[in-house]
């Protein structure tokens, strides 16, 4: 009877985060128009600051998303610079890119450069459990771990490392498997320059529920592995 009584509680606090994400947000928008820093973020003046570097301005960029994983930065800062910058199309191309090269990059370092020092930081029985699933169901785990955040996305592409999951697999699945939610927050982003001027378009209502849908049907996962192993 308690763990039943448990499971609501469990599905508030996973749709507390996409609130609170958004509350945050609407927060910060508020903070820079009434700083008048509107003018910061203007589409054209952005467009322009990127096109005047070039190739370079997307590739460095790239590089630097691709930089964060490796290095434990939280990514969702550059997700939601990916669609400011480039908009909502070669946002998410750029940041799905620069995503799937950090988690393989993080992955090849557990795997081949700092195996022992890997070791050490996963020792719990979480990592190990993910271990063990790895060896009996390979890419299946990834693909869920992907879409449904169960562990620190950044640890978790080291652990991946020691898995026997071959490389290629690892990479393909993560490319599909990260995608949804790259496109969730980068069709929102991509409206916040709108939304500062007080417009809201499209996009804002499509990234919100996409966010939304997303944070219910990964708490839902939850909330099912949880019954079950209860």
């Amino acid at each position: 009877m308690t763990r039943e009584r448990n499971l609501p509680a469990e599905g508030r606090r996973s749709l507390l985060k996409p609130v609170l994400f958004i509350s945050l947000l609407v927060a910060a928008v508020a903070i820079v128009r009434l700083a008048g820093g509107t003018a910061l973020l203007e589409p054209e003046r952005l467009r322009q600051m990127v096109e005047g570097q070039g190739m370079l301005g997307p590739l460095l960029f790239v590089l630097l998303y691709g930089v964060t994983p490796v290095l434990f930065l939280p990514g969702l800062p550059m997700a939601i610079a990916a669609g400011i910058l480039f908009g909502p199309f070669w946002g998410v191309v750029y940041a799905i890119t620069g995503a799937t090269i950090g988690a393989s990059a993080s992955f090849l370092v557990a795997r081949y450069v700092a195996r022992d020092w890997v070791e050490k930081k996963l020792t719990g029985a979480t990592w190990q459990k993910l271990d063990r699933q790895v060896g009996e169901q390979g890419w299946k785990i990834v693909a869920i771990t992907r879409l449904v955040p169960l562990f620190p996305f950044n640890l978790l592409n080291y652990a991946f490392g020691l898995t026997k999951v071959p490389f290629l697999q690892y990479v393909v699945t993560s490319f599909f498997c990260m995608l949804p939610g790259c496109i969730a927050f980068i069709v929102f982003s991509s409206s916040l320059p709108q939304l500062l001027k007080g417009k809201v378009s499209p996009a804002l209502v499509g990234g919100i529920l996409s966010i939304a849908a997303l944070s219910f049907f990964a708490g839902k996962y939850r909330r099912k592995l949880a019954t079950r192993e209860s």
